[in-house]
């Protein structure tokens, strides 16, 4: 068996974004499709490493995976910080992340769906559903950032749901290597 090499920092074009009104357009429920989103308190850190593993993989999320137990039930379980995961069919489907910085400010911190959801029309109607939540904690204004490794229209679809560019910035990324896949392998 032939072992890989050890991952290469890969270079990551970052933008960040910012919205300052909640969205005004709504969208249907797709049809033939039965969804629950559901927020998850206190959430297990196994089940959130599986969601997180699950959206994020082919994305290259690493940062969350790589924290310890105790990092990440502090990140978690703060009272800033909330999860919500959608279900499709009655099977977990993806998540978003929300994190109220401060009175004014909530970041929308992750979103997204597991392969298996893709394509059945849900991605806008999910998305603007996680907006209407971030909206809730009434701030003014509310954050994400994507990047050149995420999906090919993430970019465009923040900005066709109300998003600005405010800045941009380049960094790496060290994507996991495979002592750390089997590590999490091992978790599920």
């Amino acid at each position: 068996m032939a072992m890989r090499k050890t991952p290469q920092p890969v270079p990551v074009h970052i933008t960040e974004l910012e919205m300052t009104a909640p969205p005004k357009q709504s969208l249907p429920v797709p049809i033939n499709i039965q969804t629950a989103i559901m927020r998850v308190p206190e959430i297990p850190l196994p089940f959130y490493r599986f969601l997180y593993l699950q959206v994020g993989r082919r994305w290259h999320w690493v940062d969350r995976l790589r924290l310890n137990d105790e990092a990440l039930t502090k990140t978690l379980h703060d009272k800033r910080n909330s999860v919500s995961v959608i279900y499709v069919n009655g099977a977990p489907a993806g998540f978003f992340e929300l994190l109220q910085l401060d009175e004014d400010t909530v970041e929308l911190s992750h979103f997204g769906m597991f392969e298996h959801a893709l394509g059945l029309g849900l991605g806008k109607w999910f998305l603007l559903q996680t907006l209407y939540a971030a909206w809730s904690y009434n701030p003014k204004v509310v954050k994400v950032s994507t990047n050149n490794l995420d999906h090919p229209r993430a970019l465009q679809l923040y900005q066709r749901f109300g998003f600005s560019p405010v800045s941009t910035r380049d960094d790496t990324l060290l994507p996991l290597s495979d002592k750390e896949l089997s590590a999490l392998s091992g978790l599920f």
